[in-house]
């Protein structure tokens, strides 16, 4: 796979990567990897709580501001 950058990127990506002392390569690797993974952990999380929503154990955003509401309202 090759992926293009604008030069003002490959600069600046260059410069991060000397900076984290690694090749600017080696740094989007990292990233990407980082990326997916972050990704994949939240999409889990999502799928949970949507699934708990399913369920009746959570409250929707209406369901929250009515309970608000008829607590503290006037």
């Amino acid at each position: 796979m090759e992926v293009h950058f604008s030069s003002e990127l490959q600069a600046k990506l260059d410069r991060i990567a000397a900076e984290n002392s690694s090749e600017a390569d080696q740094y989007v690797q990292q990233l990407v990897e980082h990326y997916l993974d972050h990704d994949v952990w939240w999409r889990q999380k999502v799928k949970k709580s949507l699934e708990r929503l399913d369920c009746g154990e959570l409250l929707t955003h209406e369901e929250m501001g009515a309970r608000i509401e008829k607590k503290f309202g006037s």
